[in-house]
């Protein structure tokens, strides 16, 4: 047992050592604040996309850093799952990417106010969090999966460069092609186009890219033609898709053999 002059001691001693850890540990967060907050890096398009969060109540809707309303997307990581093209494009009209799906108000943003808005969506993705928000436990190895879910036969599909299209139309975004892309293509289920060829031809492939929704009704894919897809684009997607079939890519024609050239006869 402690006597009372002991158990004082032992109670003030105690207090004063972890008041004394917990000054240490406050002073050391202190000092990694600006690297965690990628504070250098808050430019005046972040400071104004923040203003433009905060003066139409995006909050009342989605989280960032876990902290928002829980009714619409957590928009931390949101730059690095969709691209700053996909979300360029959906800003400006949410509705017609996802018609008759998406809730979200057509704000009628100028270009430099979207890119503001992504600007500071970019840069609250590159906060370090310790890990916030958490990668889905099962992404990995639905990504590693992904290629032998798909129905394949045949020769493996030809490795081709990957067209800037697919950037720009904001197909990578979901889509795993080539080894590139495919961020949020476990978390929705979209398949990757390696060998997409075996099991469209141009005209369903074409059909399915003009109106994903006409052709299944509860597809995540939105409507992308007219809005990040024109015709000549479209045609170049559907192009590039059907050349990765080995079975039917084009063979360089050998060169055409000369023809002897006549004898000189002798005079």
């Amino acid at each position: 047992m402690l006597t009372k002059l002991q158990a004082k001691v032992f109670f003030l001693g105690g207090t004063a050592v972890f008041f004394g850890i917990f000054l240490v540990l406050s002073f050391d967060t202190h000092l990694k604040v600006p690297n965690q907050t990628n504070a250098a890096n808050i430019t005046p398009a972040v400071a104004a996309g923040k203003r433009i969060w905060e003066e139409n109540n995006c909050m009342g809707c989605h989280t960032l850093f876990g902290e928002g309303a829980y009714y619409a997307p957590e928009l931390t990581k949101t730059v690095e799952t969709r691209g700053k093209d996909w979300l360029k494009i959906f800003i400006k009209d949410p509705a017609a990417m996802f018609p008759g799906q998406r809730k979200m108000v057509k704000y009628n943003f100028t270009d430099e106010q979207i890119d503001n808005v992504i600007a500071f969506l970019d840069w609250c993705g590159k906060v370090d969090l310790n890990g916030f928000p958490a990668k889905p436990p099962l992404r990995d190895k639905m990504i590693a999966a992904a290629p032998q879910m798909a129905v394949s036969s045949g020769p493996p599909p030809l490795k081709k460069p990957v067209p800037a299209v697919f950037t720009t139309a904001t197909c990578i975004g979901c889509h795993q092609i080539q080894g590139q892309g495919g961020a949020a293509g476990a978390l929705i289920g979209a398949p990757p186009l390696d060998d997409v060829f075996r099991r469209y031809d141009r005209a369903k492939l074409v059909a399915w890219i003009k109106d994903p929704p006409s052709i299944k009704k509860d597809t995540k894919m939105p409507k992308l033609y007219g809005l990040a897809v024109n015709d000549a684009q479209l045609n170049e997607i559907v192009d590039y898709l059907l050349s990765l079939n080995p079975e039917t890519a084009a063979t360089p024609s050998a060169a055409p053999t000369a023809a002897p050239a006549p004898a000189v006869q002798p005079k």
